[in-house]
């Protein structure tokens, strides 16, 4: 049970009382602040996530413009956030499950996904693991431990605790973090997470992009407290706040989270002050909500940037490489989506496995259906692409599930 200390007079409190720091080691010129340490990184990590940082940006730069030529349906960017993505990432084993919420495609980038598998998921061609059954960005990869994302806000996060529960109760060291904005952080599923996590004394770590918008709504209009952070307190748990786009500050505070939750086997709520420097999504258009001068004026705060400064001064990287990894990178994203573009979609059959170990009357009834349609109106379909056998059933040689992102 909870003590309390008896007052005799009432007194209100507001939360006022206190402020939670931001922990900052890098400065955007990338030198360490004074009194700073850099975490313990050699050159080869440090170019492992510079790297990854960098290959999130330009993936992101090619696909936002193949959407907007018509050749994808949808996406999204986590431009200005790479630092919390993949800082947080590096700082975690391996094995860690990840679940993300819908900007965090660096963490895959990171762990080593091709830009195949990226295309084949946004394209939902025949290799694609989801077969096609998922709108564009919602990757998922089960040899990565990367938890294959839904549409639905916050959903991700009570998930979170239900496996860090089971790696508890496993005992092989391993602990779960969770992604998501500030803008999940108002869905009753975060509370209820947070909570569970808490008294069951899970290792999962809640981390919070605090990139100052919901969609369209700014932070002053989702909650009135001191962000994030100070929720931790009303569930008894571990919480740091820290500078999202100081790749150094994220890594070193990730792994001081991952000990707790793995040794302690106690939640950790991170929140990382950032900024999305693109569009919510390629539906979207942030000129209605927030002006240039503010974007500017955190584009002047780029990342990449700062990491870019710091491996340079530290000898670690130059202007040369920087240049011919870039060029380097764009020429493979594009051969790479007009290979993906080119593959055909998942066999038709695909439409009604994995659900029943059999298929059963009433599907197969409605994919015999669908084929008769097909056959009446070929030209609304892609040539080609799909069986049209009526001899053939279901159970053919597909993608296997266990390459996709799930428990």
């Amino acid at each position: 049970m909870t003590t309390t200390h008896d007052v005799h007079t009432p007194s209100f409190m507001t939360g006022d009382e206190f402020h939670i720091p931001t922990f900052r080691l890098l400065q955007q010129d990338g030198s360490l602040c004074e009194g700073a340490e850099a975490p313990e990184l050699d050159r080869d990590k440090a170019l492992r996530i510079y790297r990854a940082m960098l290959v999130t940006r330009v993936l992101d730069e090619r696909m936002m413009a193949a959407q907007r030529q018509g050749r994808l349906s949808f996406y999204m960017q986590c431009t200005g956030e790479e630092a919390a993505v993949i800082g947080a990432t590096a700082a975690l084993d391996d094995a860690d499950m990840i679940m993300a919420q819908y900007r965090e495609q660096g963490a895959l980038v990171y762990r080593g996904f091709s830009y195949d598998e990226f295309m084949n998921q946004l394209f939902g061609n025949e290799l694609d693991y989801g077969k096609g059954r998922q709108m564009p960005i919602h990757y998922g990869s089960r040899k990565l431990h990367y938890m294959t994302i839904s549409s639905p806000l916050a959903t991700q996060i009570p998930q979170a605790t239900g496996y860090a529960y089971g790696q508890k109760l496993a005992g092989e060291g391993h602990c779960t973090i969770t992604f998501f904005g500030e803008g999940a952080a108002s869905e009753g599923d975060f509370h209820a997470a947070l909570n569970m996590a808490s008294v069951h004394k899970v290792p999962v770590i809640f981390f919070c992009r605090n990139n100052g918008y919901a969609i369209s709504t700014p932070a002053s209009e989702q909650f009135a407290a001191d962000g994030i952070a100070p929720r931790a307190f009303g569930y008894r748990m571990h919480v740091i706040r820290v500078d999202g786009n100081d790749v150094l500050a994220v890594y070193r505070a990730t792994q001081e989270a991952r000990k707790i939750a793995v040794e302690q086997n106690q939640p950790v709520l991170i929140e990382a002050m950032t900024y999305r420097l693109a569009a919510h999504s390629s539906s979207d258009d942030p000129s209605g909500y927030r002006s240039r001068k503010e974007e500017e004026a955190w584009r002047e705060k780029d990342p990449i940037l700062r990491m870019q400064r710091w491996l340079i001064d530290g000898g670690w990287w130059s202007e040369e490489e920087e240049k011919e990894l870039q060029e380097s990178l764009r020429r493979e994203v594009l051969e790479t989506m007009k290979r993906a573009e080119k593959r055909p979609p998942p066999p038709l059959e695909s439409l009604v496995t994995d659900v029943y170990a059999d298929v059963t009357p009433a599907l197969q009834r409605q994919l015999d259906a669908l084929k008769t349609h097909i056959r009446k109106h070929p030209d609304a379909y892609p040539k080609g692409a799909r069986s049209l056998d009526p001899d053939v059933r279901p159970g053919g040689d597909h993608k296997s599930s266990d390459e996709q992102g799930g428990a």
